[in-house]
């Protein structure tokens, strides 16, 4: 059985890869728990708390060797391998995320996207092409998709999302206003924009007033 992680530490994960890549474009090749704490505000025991969690990867007077620790993280959170992916939903969010390159850099790659409006169907998206959602099955099935963004409002996400898991999908990510609860089998990272936008407002009024 896997070693249990914290989801506080899974969420760390990225951050520290992504610093991890800006060191490496610096041509940083190593470095001390307490330069990575200086640069991310994380402190340097919670840096080693989290990395031991995998093995630790530092040496003691030497610290971190920076592209072995990137390659490293990136093998945790499996961007080892690319992932194919699908939007469901062709509105202006949606195309955001089809507009959004970066997601190709980790090895994230959108395939189509789906939409029931007919006046977008075949149209591109920076050569991404939306389909009708009578189409989602058989794409799904042949092209091995794994993982579908969900872009839609909040009455059609449980249905649609049902069926994704029917097809095949093993991982959600949810953009709906809802938190969906699906079955074993299937992962769901449920993202809420609205409230991270709260999230802001709470820290200005109490942080900078």
């Amino acid at each position: 059985m896997a070693k249990e992680i914290s989801k506080a530490v899974i969420q760390r994960l990225p951050r520290y890869y992504r610093y991890l890549g800006e060191m490496m474009s610096e041509g940083v090749e190593r470095v001390s728990s307490q330069e990575f704490s200086e640069r991310m505000n994380v402190t340097a025991s919670q840096i080693r708390q989290d990395l031991n969690q995998f093995g630790g990867f530092g040496q003691q007077g030497y610290g971190y060797n920076v592209k072995k620790l990137y390659d490293e993280i990136a093998l945790i959170l499996g961007l080892d391998s690319r992932h194919s992916m699908i939007i469901i939903g062709a509105g202006n969010l949606g195309q955001a995320l089809a507009n959004y390159t970066n997601f190709e850099r980790r090895g994230f790659e959108i395939k189509a996207m789906f939409d029931k409006n007919e006046e977008l169907h075949h149209q591109k998206v920076r050569g991404i092409e939306i389909l009708p959602m009578e189409e989602l099955e058989s794409f799904v099935r042949a092209n091995q998709i794994e993982i579908a963004a969900l872009t839609l409002p909040k009455a059609g996400a449980d249905a649609i999302a049902g069926k994704l898991v029917s097809y095949g999908i093993r991982g959600i990510w949810n953009f709906a206003h809802t938190d969906l609860d699906l079955a074993a089998g299937v992962v769901v990272e449920n993202v809420h924009l609205s409230e991270s936008l709260m999230q802001l407002s709470y820290r200005m009024k109490n942080e900078l007033d």
